[in-house]
């Protein structure tokens, strides 16, 4: 049997984009955080959500593969503060019974955020 374990994020400065997210998300990052590597683990509906960060050499040049997606009550405050953090709105959509905004963290790793009070259920 295989599990989830957590979601890693490649980065330039693991305690920046972990702190990011802690800001983001609520959760404690590990002890021990630095530049190179930093775990956090994030409060989700579910129970924790493990996302860890570590340095790469390279820096990004291409649009994720894989992203995160949030979900969010009052979309517009929440949106506002992730701006408020240090995310960069890139995209806004609308589509059928959905909206949302894509968003880029302090690194540039794209996710979203999905207004749940016009989302398909």
């Amino acid at each position: 049997m295989i599990s989830v374990h957590g979601i890693t994020f490649d980065c330039a400065n693991a305690s920046a984009v972990a702190q990011f997210w802690s800001e983001t998300l609520g959760g404690r990052i590990d002890p021990g955080a630095s530049k190179d590597t930093a775990v956090l683990e994030a409060r989700a509906d579910a129970g924790r959500l493990r996302l860890a960060f570590r340095k790469v050499p390279e820096g990004k040049f291409f649009k994720n593969r894989a992203h995160l997606d949030l979900v969010a009550d009052d979309f517009d405050r929440e949106g506002a503060r992730l701006l408020s953090l240090g995310a960069v709105r890139l995209y806004d959509y609308a589509l059928f019974d959905t909206r949302w905004t894509t968003f880029a963290d302090v690194e540039g790793n794209e996710f979203d955020l999905i207004d749940a009070n016009v989302r398909d259920r």
